[in-house]
């Protein structure tokens, strides 16, 4: 388990201040600005000591979701469709996170979710923007979101990264502090919801949380998925993943041995995958990225420069056989690394394996997860392909309360950041159970917001009849 303390808080003066101008004077109370700017000053050559200054409440809803990805934007969706006054907010500059600035375009356990989950897949579909099971086109799918979320009523902030959050002297959260081209500002809310999927916000709250393996500090690799072209889907189709009559297996075996036979290296992830999404695009997953730590930017920073090259390689050696491969080309690479594991932030319910493997059921059922235990290696020394460490999920419930922050009041969570141990969080980290969980967080948010309580005071069966009251609308 990791507890962090979050990099970036407030001088207690300062918090002091800005929960003041959130709690009492509102939009219109904050404080004259100064006739000069203060600066920071240097202490020690190592850190600065940054002046207390007044930060400007710029907008206040009643529900503040944080992070645009599936699980964020099914959040703000199902909230604004209750009536409630909701703000989304997100660092990318478009919707979908994973889905579209990460290149994720294969939707995982969506067949049995109904509400938003069905929405989106129904819409792409008729937009001629998807194939097979939901192998999608992503510039389709962050108009769609948009449209989606502009209809239900949504104020969306884009390029905007959330960067401190502000609780009352009664420990419940205030308000989120955020940093963009408009400099520093703050987003009032009765209530939030933690789609950043690495739980930034729950840990800058200061949420406990778990991380990686339980017995080390390993979580699974990350990967850098890129859009290909110019190749002929009757010449490559061997080595497609997906495709009518074949098996997954023998594709993925075909291709890193192709890659081998090009590049002259077996890429990084053993089970290299290439998916076709119709009108000659492609996207491969043949990446992997091993022990990064999804909140240390300069990890990062490596991960995706080592990412690109090594795709970058592998795409000039299959052109370097010619024939089917002579007119490959990337076309287009991901703003952000595609993150399977990061923070699993502590709920007032931890989902664990032993719910996977005795099917668990739930009277709070958010969604029923059928997604199998999908544990990438975490050492490449080991392994650099898959497994589930012999743990074999039957289909099972995710209950409303492991979406429930349990350190911090007036925080819901949504994603792969909700509460759960390492082998239960590797079946429902997909996207398909995102969406179900953020649109369940986003309807109990509208809802506590609305009544006056916290998420834990709002019977399940209400928020589940809120719910089914949206979908028959939409």
């Amino acid at each position: 388990m990791r507890n962090e303390v979050p990099r970036r808080l407030f001088l207690s003066s300062a918090t002091t201040a800005l929960t003041a101008s959130v709690l009492g004077a509102g939009l219109g109370g904050s404080a004259a600005a100064s006739q000069e700017e203060p600066k920071p000053q240097p202490v020690d050559g190592k850190t600065i000591c940054e002046p207390q200054r007044d930060v400007p409440v710029v907008d206040e809803a009643d529900v503040v979701v944080c992070g645009g990805g599936p699980a964020g934007v099914a959040a703000a969706i199902s909230a604004a469709r209750l009536g409630a006054k909701t703000r989304l907010i997100e660092g990318n500059g478009c919707l979908g996170g994973v889905w579209t600035a990460g290149l994720v375009n294969h939707i995982i356990d969506h067949g049995n979710k109904a509400g938003i989950m069905r929405e989106i897949v129904e819409n792409l579909k008729k937009r001629d923007a998807c194939v097979r099971g939901c192998d999608f086109d992503v510039e389709k799918m962050k108009l769609l979101l948009e449209e989606m979320c502009a209809e239900a009523g949504v104020r969306m902030r884009l390029h905007t990264q959330t960067t401190a959050a502000v609780k009352d002297d009664q420990g419940r959260l205030a308000a989120v502090v955020t940093e963009s081209k408009s400099g520093r500002e703050a987003f009032a809310g009765k209530l939030f919801v933690d789609a950043t999927g690495d739980g930034d916000l729950a840990a800058q709250a200061g949420c406990g949380f778990d991380y990686g393996r339980p017995d080390k500090d390993e979580a699974q690799p990350m990967s850098y998925l890129v859009l290909l072209t110019g190749i002929d889907l009757e010449s490559v189709s061997p080595f497609v993943s997906g495709m009518p009559g074949s098996n997954w297996a023998d594709p993925k075996r075909r291709l890193a041995e192709e890659i081998q036979r090009g590049s002259g290296f077996g890429p990084s992830y053993a089970h290299p995958t290439l998916f076709y999404f119709g009108h000659g695009m492609y996207s491969l997953m043949a990446n992997h990225e091993y022990q990064v730590d999804g909140f240390d930017a300069d990890e990062l920073t490596e991960a995706t420069l080592r990412g690109r090259r090594e795709v970058h390689r592998m795409i000039d050696g299959l052109r370097g056989l010619g024939g089917i491969w002579k007119d490959i080309s990337i076309c287009a690479s991901p703003e952000r690394l595609g993150v399977r594991e990061s923070r699993r932030i502590h709920g007032l319910y931890q989902v664990t394996s032993d719910d996977l493997v005795r099917g668990a059921r739930f009277d709070d059922a958010v969604c029923r997860t059928t997604f199998c235990v999908d544990v990438h290696s975490t050492n490449p020394n080991h392994s650099k392909g898959l497994g589930s460490d012999n743990i074999r999920a039957k289909p099972y419930d995710i209950p409303y309360r492991a979406l429930i922050a349990r350190d911090v009041k007036g925080l819901l969570l949504a994603g792969r950041c909700i509460s759960g141990d390492f082998f239960a969080h590797a079946s429902y980290r997909v996207t398909g159970n995102a969406v179900a969980m953020g649109e369940a967080a986003g309807a109990a948010a509208a809802m506590a917001s609305q009544k006056g309580r916290l998420p834990q005071e709002v019977p399940w069966a209400e928020i589940q009849a809120a719910m089914s009251k949206n979908s028959s609308k939409s």
